[in-house]
């Protein structure tokens, strides 16, 4: 079993921050992403995990050639996301370097685009699956999905929208708690099982994550022979609550 840590970088404005929750009004700036992304890859982190918020939230390309300078820069794979709403733009990220794109709003609003990028780029094309609770049309509580830089809410739930992509040749879903991200208060562990029996898809797990031993948790969660794929981690690392060495030790098996 590989479970792979993914260091974040999250782009607004062509600098690197952590928002919290999400709210682009709750936001920490950390600096320059391309020299971020540097000290992540010598300190040994093995990939990057990019996005452009500014994309996500407004669409446009505002901030790819940053994206893909740090895809060509640094000697790391990169996945990266953020506003990907076609092929043209995934096509671009790819031919600059980026080794997985990842969609969000995009296999929500056009399900069968994503299943035909997953066609073109068979393994290289993520989904992401942004959740909060919300409630169902019976009224009662749900996981749903979040779109357009987690600013509005889809109607679709969590479950529903992993049952979609069953079958695609994707690289494998990234799930987001957005009520933890930015928190340090733990990933939902009880979420991520039951994520995990609902699909057979790799799952990266996002959001929460404030220790090594919220790390070693991630790497041993299992819900019956299935486990993890990886975790996307940003505040935590930016902030000095660990180290990547620390990091990486903490998510080896």
């Amino acid at each position: 079993m590989s479970f792979e840590l993914w260091p974040a970088i999250d782009i607004r404005g062509g600098k690197c921050v952590r928002l919290l929750r999400g709210r682009f009004s709750d936001e920490t700036v950390y600096g320059d992403p391309l020299e971020q992304a540097e000290a992540f890859v010598a300190a040994g982190a093995k990939r990057l995990h990019v996005v452009d918020l500014d994309a996500a939230r407004d669409g446009g390309s505002p901030n790819r050639e940053l994206v893909c300078a740090i895809a060509s820069g640094t000697a790391v794979p990169v996945q990266s996301g953020g506003g990907v709403r076609d092929e043209a733009a995934a096509e671009a990220l790819f031919e600059g370097g980026v080794a997985r794109v990842v969609v969000g709003t995009l296999a929500v609003e056009q399900p069968e685009l994503v299943a035909s990028m997953a066609r073109a780029w068979p393994g290289r094309v993520a989904v992401g699956l942004d959740h909060r609770l919300g409630k169902g049309p019976d009224g009662t509580a749900r996981r749903e999905v979040a779109v357009r830089g987690w600013v509005a809410g889809s109607g679709l739930a969590l479950a529903e929208a992993l049952g979609r992509l069953e079958g695609l040749e994707l690289a494998g879903v990234v799930v987001t708690d957005i009520e933890r991200d930015g928190t340090g208060d733990g990933p939902d562990l009880d979420g991520l099982a039951r994520t995990l029996k609902a699909t057979e898809l790799a799952v990266v797990a996002s959001g929460g994550v404030a220790s090594v031993a919220d790390l070693s948790a991630l790497a041993r969660l299992s819900a019956g022979k299935r486990h993890l794929d990886g975790v996307i981690v940003g505040r935590a690392l930016l902030s000095g609550a660990f180290s990547i060495a620390e990091a990486v030790a903490a998510c080896a098996p």
